[in-house]
């Protein structure tokens, strides 16, 4: 991608790979670094997000189905705040890291495009964040649902770190999910893709999320495929119509300028 330094030994404004890969290094770097840094915040903070990763499982068990988590090795307990802290700091830095995303590609942007694309980090962060409490919200149920598969009469004790780990990677799915019909906006903005390419394969998406959809999904029943694959569709079209209206101020802004190169000089 060609970008607009404005250095004066770079004329053209562009950068060489080896300077792309520099400024993706540090920008990577920096995210890691604000993950790292609100992760020993989050580590205080640790008992009560635990206390509400195991309610589910807390809520089978008051059930009568004698569910409960297990920690299999001395050091479990502490991996298990590890894990925690990191996962916690994804959401809590997701401000810092979705900039550093925006920062990597803004200086291939003109004034305007950075304007417009700044909205990347502005809506990135309620969306990411709603992607984890929509699968939060789905979570309960789907604990339920599984352990309705425990044999009678057995005893459901859940290693602690492979519940954790199943947690984790469905609110993250979740939410990732959530972003990228904002990378389509994104893309569009920045001249990669236009809206009429993205409504061309509209078929295709539908199909990719709701597969996506049913692999994410930590349930067998269709409702919670169905609350996944949804949301996600309506963000795709959103996206879309946002890439169009671009695409025809764009075609607008072309025409008038054309305009005033064909109009003589008075």
């Amino acid at each position: 991608m060609a970008l607009r330094t404005g250095h004066a030994r770079n004329p053209e404004g562009r950068m060489r790979l080896v300077e792309h890969l520099r400024e993706l290094r540090r920008r990577v770097l920096l995210a890691l670094a604000g993950i790292v840094v609100m992760a020993v915040v989050s580590w205080f903070f640790y008992e009560p997000v635990f206390d509400a990763i195991q309610a589910p499982v807390r809520a089978v068990d008051d059930s009568g189905l004698s569910a409960a988590l297990n920690f299999t090795s001395p050091a479990a307990a502490f991996d298990m705040q590890v894990r925690v802290s990191l996962w916690l700091a994804v959401f809590l830095a997701s401000p810092w890291w979705l900039y550093q995303l925006w920062a990597y590609v803004a200086p291939g942007l003109t004034r305007s495009e950075k304007r417009r694309s700044m909205l990347f980090v502005v809506a990135g962060v309620p969306l990411f964040l709603a992607g984890a409490v929509l699968a939060w919200m789905v979570l309960p149920n789907a604990i339920r649902v599984l352990t309705q598969f425990t044999p009678e009469g057995a005893l459901n004790y859940m290693p602690a770190t492979d519940y954790v780990r199943f947690v984790m990677r469905v609110v993250l799915a979740f939410a990732i999910a959530f972003l990228v019909p904002l990378v389509m906006v994104l893309l569009n903005a920045i001249g990669l893709v236009s809206a009429r390419a993205l409504l061309g394969g509209w078929r295709w998406a539908v199909l990719l999320v709701f597969v996506f959809a049913g692999i994410a999904s930590p349930t067998p029943d269709p409702w919670t495929m169905i609350a996944l694959a949804v949301p996600m569709c309506a963000l795709y079209f959103g996206a879309v119509g946002i890439a169009a209206l671009h695409d025809r101020r764009a075609e607008r802004r072309r025409a008038a300028h054309e305009a005033e190169l064909l109009e003589p000089d008075a």
